[in-house]
């Protein structure tokens, strides 16, 4: 299955949430009016099965639902990323062999953890992304963030992307991510195919002043992240300062108040979908923390709350 955009992907790549009606059951129709929401709002590629994405609360064959309906409908319109993570090198490199058959453009792939106490070094690391490398001929992204509770170097990620040859996107989440992500490019060049920013987009501009190319935030509000973006990339700074400074305000809401249930929230309040619920134990947001949230949306006229209506 093509793509419409060819390498290297740059842009705007939201997290996709999963869908669940009111009892907590798969919605694979609200699946897709969520994919069609983000595609309208400017998504210039959708990342799937993340932890945005709730897959930590999902069946196996729940996954591979999400991940096929999600593609399906896709269509190649846009480029689809689908998270394969696993501890395991083997179910790892399975998983990202059966989402390139079914049409991935690429894999993001935290390294191997388990829990708070379970890691390996640096070595058995560099032998899983290898495993998956060696198992596919899409490109790779490695999720550096805090979750997985594993240091990974700027020399090490460089050695990897140098030697590995499906390693070449990075989602930097890690506090000072723009000293990172400035080292990375330095050690790497042009091994380097995607430094990307993460975290709802919290330390965007300091990460594209660091040379980020590509920005993979919550679902919500892609049009509004769009506005960063498309001026930076296009060389207008000013102009990108001006929209992170009217944006922020609802980016900081997002990651710091509401998390994953912000865009399932505005996404609800916006008719893309009927239920904004999170598979438990997750539990809905506060009702004055979602009235917050919505309110500050409303200042900037996003297109999920209007989407639908």
């Amino acid at each position: 299955m093509a793509t419409i955009a060819k390498r290297p992907y740059r842009g705007v790549f939201p997290v996709a949430p999963t869908i669940f009606d009111a009892s907590g059951n798969l919605d694979l129709d609200g699946q897709r009016r969520c994919v069609d929401f983000m595609i309208d709002a400017g998504s210039q590629g959708i990342c799937t099965l993340a932890n945005f994405s709730e897959q930590f609360v999902l069946a196996d064959a729940e996954r591979e639902s999400v991940m096929h309906a999600v593609l399906e409908h896709v269509a190649g319109r846009i480029p689809v990323i689908v998270t394969t993570t696993h501890f395991s090198s083997a179910v790892c490199a399975a998983r990202s062999r059966e989402a390139e058959a079914a049409g991935a453009a690429m894999v993001m792939i935290m390294p191997p953890y388990h829990g708070a106490t379970f890691r390996v070094g640096e070595p058995a690391i560099y032998e899983f992304y290898r495993v998956v490398s060696d198992a596919i001929r899409i490109p790779i992204m490695i999720q550096d963030a805090p979750v997985a509770g594993t240091p990974l170097s700027v020399d090490f990620l460089a050695r990897m992307a140098k030697e590995l040859a499906n390693v070449r996107y990075f989602k930097i989440e890690v506090p000072m991510a723009a000293n990172k992500l400035r080292g990375l490019i330095e050690k790497g060049g042009s091994v380097i195919e995607g430094p990307w920013d993460g975290e709802e987009a919290i330390t965007l501009m300091a990460d594209l002043d660091a040379g980020a190319t590509g920005a993979m935030t919550g679902g919500g509000y892609p049009d509004g992240i769009r506005q960063i973006m498309d001026p930076f990339l296009a060389g207008r700074r000013d102009e990108a300062v001006q929209a992170y400074a009217r944006w922020l305000p609802l980016i900081n809401y997002e990651n710091r108040q509401c998390g994953l249930s912000a865009c399932k929230v505005l996404m609800r309040e916006g008719g893309v979908i009927k239920s904004d619920a999170v598979r438990h134990p997750l539990q809905p947001l506060h009702p004055a923390t979602r009235a917050g949230l919505i309110e500050i949306a409303r200042t900037l006229d996003p297109v999920v709350l209007r989407w639908g209506r």
